[in-house]
């Protein structure tokens, strides 16, 4: 596991590397390999705690929930706002990269160790909500970034979040709720999956503030996921020992 986990984060830290050495085309492929390693490396956490069979059940729900949405979302518009994906990211099915439903799954169980490190598993209702939380907390990051790569455009440009609508924040929650409720996870363990929304959280705000000129998603992001880090902090300091 620390293997795939360490190959995950040398992908990450070599994109913008790899970009300045063959230009933009690098990041089509850098972007692929890192969230398949990131995929990866949750999938082998989950498997070691879950076993296979529930992981993989997880994992076929949360891909075909998450890609109907998308796949209805970018047709109508519902619940994200309007939005379209363009070529660069292959293969497609209905106009929606296959990548894009792994990358729900590659941040949600770490959400969802946000979560039960921050409030617990014994108020469902309560879970749910902040795992969403913390899957939306992400987006501040990932969309501004996205699109400025020129993975999907908005049909609404200016405004909103950098660009970005409001709504397509509300989708996030509405969504990640949905997914959570249905998946009804066990209890995950925390520290390998904390780790990795640690690491995204850190080299998200470095890469965009240092090397991809989003200095404002940067702060913010990392403000959103930062607040809920330091929840659960506060959160398990107030545990005894």
């Amino acid at each position: 596991m620390s293997g795939v986990i360490t190959a995950w984060v040398l992908s990450m830290i070599a994109l913008p590397i790899l970009r300045w050495l063959f230009g933009s085309v690098a990041i089509n492929w850098g972007v692929l390999a890192a969230a398949l390693l990131q995929v990866s490396a949750v999938f082998v956490i989950l498997v070691r705690h879950w076993g296979w069979r529930r992981t993989t059940w997880t994992l076929l729900l949360i891909a075909g929930i998450t890609g109907l949405a998308e796949i209805i979302g970018s047709k109508t518009g519902i619940p994200f706002g309007q939005y379209a994906y363009t070529e660069r990211l292959q293969p497609q099915v209905a106009g929606v990269p296959v990548l894009i439903p792994l990358a729900w799954f590659m941040m949600l169980p770490p959400a969802w160790a946000v979560a039960q490190a921050a409030v617990g598993r014994q108020n469902r209702l309560l879970f749910i909500f902040v795992s969403a939380l913390a899957l939306t907390a992400w987006d501040f990051f990932l969309d501004p970034q996205k699109v400025a790569w020129g993975f999907w455009v908005w049909a609404e440009s200016s405004g909103g979040y950098f660009g970005i609508p409001w709504v397509n924040f509300l989708g996030w929650l509405l969504v990640a709720s949905l997914v959570t409720y249905l998946a009804r996870p066990a209890s995950v363990p925390l520290r390998p999956l904390l780790l990795i929304y640690v690491i995204v959280w850190l080299l998200q705000a470095i890469g965009q503030l240092f090397f991809w000129d989003l200095p404002g998603p940067a702060i913010v992001g990392f403000m959103a996921m930062g607040i809920l880090l330091l929840w659960v902090w506060w959160a398990q300091m107030q545990r005894p020992t």
